[in-house]
């Protein structure tokens, strides 16, 4: 049984999704590429949310707050077998750190599917859990983001904020 809930958050609502397998969404407002929202589920509410998605709750209070730098959560997005493996890659990519399409498709072993990565990349339904946002151009830009490039923005600032080392006094 596939359930979701909604949160507040500093880049807007999100809304998760899951079933006992894991969460297998996360999806912002006006997030390009989401799925019909009846595909969602039942929605859950106080208690059953915190029941069904407390952990992923927990996690992404301390992810916007600057103290968690991995997430620790089951999760089963559903996609091809070259989008699965995608994702998997974008796990690796650490905190605070960015890389390009390119050199995604390079770590997956398939240096020419760079477009193919992206088009993957773009398609992945569980943002900033797999870190999608952490991929950009080959010349540094900011491109396309399921969520807006403003909140990509906002993500990739939050990280690189939270990775500077302390002054010493």
């Amino acid at each position: 049984m596939v359930n979701f809930t909604v949160i507040e958050s500093p880049i807007g609502e999100l809304t998760l999704v899951g079933c006992r397998a894991g969460l297998t969404g996360l999806y912002m407002t006006e997030h390009r590429h989401a799925p019909d929202a009846a595909t969602f589920g039942e929605p859950l509410t106080g208690a059953w949310a915190r029941a069904e998605f407390g952990a992923a709750i927990d996690q992404l209070q301390e992810y916007f707050a600057g103290e968690r730098t991995e997430f620790d959560l089951p999760h089963a997005g559903r996609g091809t077998p070259f989008q699965r493996l995608v994702w998997k890659a974008l796990c690796d990519v650490p905190y605070g750190q960015t890389i390009s399409y390119a050199q995604l498709a390079a770590r997956i072993g398939n240096p020419q599917a760079v477009r193919a990565v992206g088009l993957a990349n773009g398609r992945n339904p569980i943002s900033i859990v797999v870190p999608c946002h952490r991929v950009i151009g080959a010349n540094g830009s900011l491109t396309g983001y399921g969520g807006g490039v403003d909140r990509k923005r906002f993500l990739l600032d939050l990280e690189k904020m939270s990775t500077v080392p302390a002054l010493l006094p």
